[in-house]
């Protein structure tokens, strides 16, 4: 699906920089993702085939760790990439309407950890998820900690940005998801709760969890069966846990 729309909050003042194999030859991959510039050494670029429009530079190991966060495991590998454009919302449920598409949708509320966010879009291309769904304004902007994390499914998975995240649950319903919303203080368990319907995963930040808005904008609130001897999982794990379920329901 083609990445367009717009995002009203400012651009990024400069490009993401991608380091890692993954990330770096999925966003090649991406016909949707301009990449600018490419930095490696002359180990990690054997082999590969580059357009040759994109400048090459060759590097040694501790040149390529100055363009990147200390200690990142770059791998050989970094790239200077523009942002992929949005997708409006609307587009990727009338798309999934007219395909009779019945995935599910991920939708993350104030989910602010880069780390976090490209677990869950791993977790979701891994079940095959329609997508991922967050609020503009308290979402990581694309970089290369966040696409590490995501291991190339950045370039895959639909991300939607909205402005409103219970303007977008609403719509969500209209499309004819049924909105389950994770959280530990819920007195079913997704299992329970999952039925037939087509599912919209709505999940909050760790720690805080949803918010008050979010919970009032779901069908129903689901836990997960976890053991008394922790308080609760990180949200990829949680995110991974419940698409399984999604996935193999009778």
């Amino acid at each position: 699906m083609a990445r367009k729309g717009h995002r009203p909050s400012k651009a990024p003042a400069s490009r993401p920089r991608f380091y890692g194999r993954h990330a770096v030859l999925a966003a090649l991959a991406n016909p949707e993702r301009t990449v600018r510039k490419i930095w490696g050494t002359r180990e990690a670029l054997a082999g590969l085939d580059i357009p040759s429009t994109i400048p090459i530079t060759f590097a040694d190991v501790a040149d390529l760790g100055r363009l990147v966060p200390g200690d990142a495991p770059h791998q050989g590998l970094v790239a200077e990439v523009e942002p992929l454009e949005d997708i409006w919302l609307g587009d990727l449920l009338a798309q999934a309407k007219e395909e009779g598409d019945r995935r599910p949708l991920v939708i993350l509320d104030q989910v602010t950890d880069p780390h976090n966010v490209g677990a869950v879009l791993r977790s979701a291309a891994a079940f095959d998820a329609l997508g991922i769904i967050t609020q503009d304004r308290h979402a990581p902007p694309e970089s290369g900690s966040l696409a590490r994390a995501a291991s190339g499914t950045l370039e895959t998975v639909p991300w939607v940005r909205v402005v409103n995240l219970a303007r977008a649950l609403e719509e969500i319903a209209e499309a004819g998801f049924w909105r389950i919303g994770l959280t530990g203080h819920a007195e079913g368990t997704l299992g329970e709760m999952i039925g037939e319907a087509r599912i919209a995963l709505v999940l909050g930040a760790e720690g805080e969890g949803m918010r008050q808005n979010t919970e009032t904008h779901c069908d129903q609130l689901a836990k997960l069966p976890i053991s008394d001897k922790v308080e609760s999982l990180n949200i990829s794990n949680a995110a991974a846990i419940a698409l399984y379920a999604i996935a193999t329901r009778g």
